[in-house]
C-alpha cells in the first residue's frame, strides 16, 4: 500500500489484479498524503521523500493501527481502537477475504441450509479485539456475525468496537469460548469437548485449546459459513522472524502448539461434527507448504468439496481454504477441467546470502540457457519469459496446444505469440523461506510452461537450498 497510485506495467498497461477485484483498494491503494490531510493524528506517521511519494513505516505497531483506523473510518465508516500488544489487521488484506467468501456464497456449488434465513450469517474463529472480519462484513455487505474468543482483552476490545458502531451493532454478537455451555450434541461431540481443552505449553506458558466450536454454536444454530485467522506460528520467538513488520499480537493471537497447521487440523477435525450447522468451513493459511497437507485432512474428513484460492498483497502471499460437507448442486459439477495455469513452489532453508534477489537472478539464468528471452523487473521481482515464434511453433506441433486456445487460421497465429509466454514472481514468506509463482500468459503452451517450471524448481533447490532440509 502507498500512495495511491493504480499498479501498471512498465509498458503502461494494467498489471494483473493481485486483489480481489472487488477490492476497493485493488485498483488504487491508499492515498497516504490525502488522509493525512485529512486525519492530523495520522500525519506524524505518514514520511515523504524527495520525490513527493508518501510512506509508512509498517514496523511501527503505531503506525499501522492509526492506518487501519483512519481506512475503517474513511473508506467504511467504523469506528475502531485497539490496545498496545494486540493483533493490527490491515483491511485490505482482510477484504479479500471477506470477498472470497461472497464469491463461494454466490455460486451455485452448495445450497443453502434449509433453516437459514435470509440474512447472511457468519461465525468468525478467534475474532480477536480487532473484530475485524465481523466489522468489514457488516458494514460491506450487511451480514451477521458470532465472533468468539478467549482473552479478557480481547473479549473487551471487540464488545468495544461493536458498541462503537451503533448502525452495525444488531448484527454482531460476541461470545466467550470460555463459557461454552454444556451442549446436547451426540456424545462424539462431547468427547471433542473434552479433548479440545487439553492444555499444551507454549513459549513455556501452559495455555488451554478452547472448544472452537463445541458450546460455542448453540444447538439448533446454523451459519452460512465460518471464517478464521489462525495462529499461523509455533512460538512468538518464529513470529518475531520478520523484520519488515511489526511483531503486535499476544500470544493467543500469533502462537500455538503446532502452529497453524495444528490449529487448522482442529477446525477440520471439529467441522465433521458440525457439517450440517454451516454451509462453508474456511480459513486462512499462512504458508503454501501446509496447504495441500490441510487439503489431504479436509478430503480425509470426508468434504464433498474443497476449494483454495490465493491472497496476494506487495510481497506478502497468503491462502484461504474453503470446503463443505454439503453435496454440491449437480449441475455445478464440470465435466471437464481447463489447462492448469498457475504453478508454484516453496523454497524453504535457503543458504545465506540467497535472498528473493539471487533467487530471481538464478532463474533468470535458467531461463538464458535454455535460449529464452527475459524482461527481469527488480522492483516487483517478476520475470517475463518469452519464447520465439520458432519455439512456440515447435512446442505446438509437438502437440502442446490447448484445445480452441489457437485458431486454425494460420493469419491469426501472429497474435498468438505476440508478448510474454510466461511470468515467473518471487515473494518472501519469511527469512530463509521464499515462494515461486509460475502465471502462464500464452494458453497455447501448458506443456511447455509445466516442464519448464518443473525444471526451474529442482535447479532452484539444487543451487540455493541448504543439504540438510
Amino acid at each position: 500500500m502507498g500512495g495511491g497510485r493504480k499498479r501498471r506495467r512498465r509498458d503502461g498497461s494494467d498489471a494483473p489484479p493481485v486483489m480481489h477485484p472487488r477490492n476497493r483498494y485493488a485498483a488504487s491503494a491508499p492515498d497516504f498524503a490525502a488522509l493525512a490531510a485529512l486525519y492530523p493524528s495520522f500525519a506524524p506517521f505518514v514520511a515523504v521523500s524527495g520525490g513527493g511519494r508518501a510512506s509508512v513505516d509498517f514496523t511501527d505497531f503505531a503506525a499501522t493501527r492509526e492506518l487501519t483506523r483512519v481506512l475503517l473510518l474513511h473508506d467504511h465508516g467504523v469506528n475502531w481502537w485497539i490496545p498496545d500488544g494486540q493483533l493490527c489487521p490491515t483491511v485490505p488484506n482482510r477484504s479479500n477475504y471477506i470477498h472470497w467468501i461472497e464469491d463461494l456464497l454466490s455460486s451455485d456449488l452448495i445450497p443453502r441450509i434449509s433453516n437459514s434465513s435470509e440474512t447472511v450469517r457468519g461465525f468468525d474463529i478467534g475474532t480477536g479485539a480487532n473484530c475485524i472480519y465481523p466489522l468489514l462484513g457488516a458494514s460491506l455487505l450487511g451480514w451477521s456475525f458470532v465472533g468468539s474468543d478467549v482473552t479478557d482483552v480481547a473479549l473487551e476490545w471487540a464488545k468495544r468496537n461493536v458498541e462503537s458502531n451503533p448502525h452495525l451493532a444488531g448484527l454482531i454478537e460476541i461470545r466467550n469460548a470460555n463459557e461454552a455451555p454444556c451442549s446436547s450434541k451426540p456424545e462424539t461431540v462431547a468427547e471433542e469437548a473434552v479433548m479440545e481443552n487439553i492444555s499444551e505449553p507454549v513459549d513455556g506458558v501452559v495455555r488451554s485449546i478452547a472448544p472452537i466450536f463445541v458450546g460455542v454454536v448453540k444447538d439448533s444454530e446454523s451459519f452460512d459459513f465460518c471464517m478464521c485467522n489462525p495462529p499461523f506460528f509455533e512460538s512468538m520467538e518464529e513470529a518475531g522472524l520478520n523484520p519488515k513488520t511489526s511483531c503486535a499480537g499476544t500470544a493467543e493471537e500469533m502462537a500455538c502448539p503446532g502452529g497453524e497447521q495444528a490449529f487448522i487440523t482442529h477446525i477440520i477435525e471439529g467441522s465433521v461434527s458440525f457439517k450440517n450447522s454451516f454451509r462453508w468451513f474456511t480459513s486462512m493459511v499462512g504458508r503454501k507448504a501446509n496447504l495441500k497437507l490441510l487439503v489431504s485432512k479436509v478430503r480425509e474428513a470426508g468434504a464433498s468439496v474443497v476449494k483454495t484460492t490465493e491472497f496476494v498483497q506487495g510481497q506478502t502471499a497468503r491462502w484461504g481454504l474453503a470446503w463443505s460437507f454439503i453435496a454440491p448442486r449437480k449441475n455445478a459439477i464440470r465435466s471437464s477441467t481447463p489447462g492448469k495455469v498457475h504453478h508454484s513452489f516453496m523454497l524453504q532453508g535457503l543458504r545465506r546470502g540467497n535472498g528473493a534477489f539471487q533467487v530471481l537472478k538464478s532463474a533468470e539464468a535458467f531461463f538464458c540457457a535454455s535460449n529464452l528471452s527475459c524482461k527481469t523487473d527488480s522492483v516487483s521481482f517478476s520475470i517475463d519469459v518469452t519464447l520465439s515464434d520458432e519455439q512456440t511453433q515447435a512446442a505446438r506441433l509437438d502437440g502442446d496446444n490447448l484445445p480452441g486456445s489457437v485458431e486454425d487460421d494460420p493469419t491469426k497465429l501472429h497474435s498468438t505469440v505476440t508478448g510474454a509466454s510466461f511470468r515467473i514472481s518471487v515473494f518472501e514468506q519469511m527469512p530463509g523461506t521464499l515462494l515461486i509463482k509460475g502465471s502462464l500468459l500464452n494458453k497455447s503452451l501448458s506443456g511447455t510452461f509445466t516442464s519448464l517450471f518443473s525444471q526451474l524448481e529442482e535447479t532452484l533447490k539444487t543451487e540455493l537450498v541448504s543439504k540438510d532440509r
